[in-house]
């Protein structure tokens, strides 16, 4: 069976100016294109336009999704069932902050004072999860279960100013590495040594002990996995190597 542009955006939900771009940008093509000019997709598009939007639920870049469903590897049944598990573990997420509401607005309701701790232990327990989740095969392989344990459990120990200056120091360093990557800054420039020294406190503020092998270890991590990838460039490619190349360049 074919489609029209207009009938696979009514039946998937995606605007036809969408269909186009992905069209322009060379992540799905349709099968056929008329004479009228008028684009078709049969079956193999719609299975592909599928991936593609599992991918974009999951916050991949369009870059990164043409990447993976290009890649003569690619496996469609494996890909399906690691975005099962991450949408099961964002739905464990949602739950987790749905019973935080929960109690938050049953203790203004008893008029009861709730302690700061536990207003942000779902926040805190999501960011354990999110490491876990992103980083966690690599550590646990590179560095061992106990330092991983550990290092979940620092978070989790972090005191409500802790864990605002960590949260907050997070969202700075992927600000000024968007902003140093549209500017063509360079990483072993002076705004590279800031970011670099940032992102030291950054993996110190839980109160973990600083090594500069395994800094450089994780840096080197942020060009190689694709998680990673598509974490630091969602918005603007190349702020992952940008990281790397300043941990590089300034730390010794």
């Amino acid at each position: 069976m074919e489609y029209s542009i207009r009938e696979l955006s009514n039946l998937s939900g995606v605007s036809t100016r969408t269909l186009r771009w992905y069209d322009e940008i060379g992540l799905l093509k349709p099968c056929r294109v008329a004479e009228s000019g008028y684009r078709y997709y049969g079956a193999a598009e719609v299975d592909r336009l599928q991936d593609i939007l599992y991918y974009r639920a999951l916050g991949v870049g369009l870059a990164r999704i043409r990447e993976c469903l290009d890649a003569p590897s690619f496996d469609r049944l494996a890909a399906l069932r690691s975005h099962l598990a991450a949408l099961e573990a964002e739905r464990e997420r949602l739950n987790r902050l749905i019973r935080s509401v929960q109690s938050t607005i049953g203790a203004m309701e008893r008029s009861e004072i709730m302690q700061d701790e536990s207003k942000f232990a779902a926040f805190k327990q999501q960011a354990v999860d999110w490491n876990e989740r992103t980083h966690g095969a690599e550590l646990r392989a590179a560095y061992g279960d106990a330092e991983m344990d550990a290092a979940n459990a620092a978070v989790q120990r972090l005191t409500l100013e802790q864990y605002r200056e960590w949260t907050d120091l997070g969202r700075e360093i992927q600000r000024r590495l968007e902003a140093a990557v549209q500017a063509g800054l360079a990483p072993d420039g002076e705004e590279g040594r800031e970011i670099a020294a940032l992102h030291r406190r950054w993996l110190t503020v839980c109160g973990n002990a600083y090594d500069p092998r395994r800094h450089k270890g994780l840096a080197d991590l942020y060009t190689a996995d694709a998680r990673f990838l598509a974490y630091y460039d969602r918005e603007v490619p190349g702020c992952a190597r940008f990281l790397r190349d300043a941990v590089w360049a300034w730390v010794q």
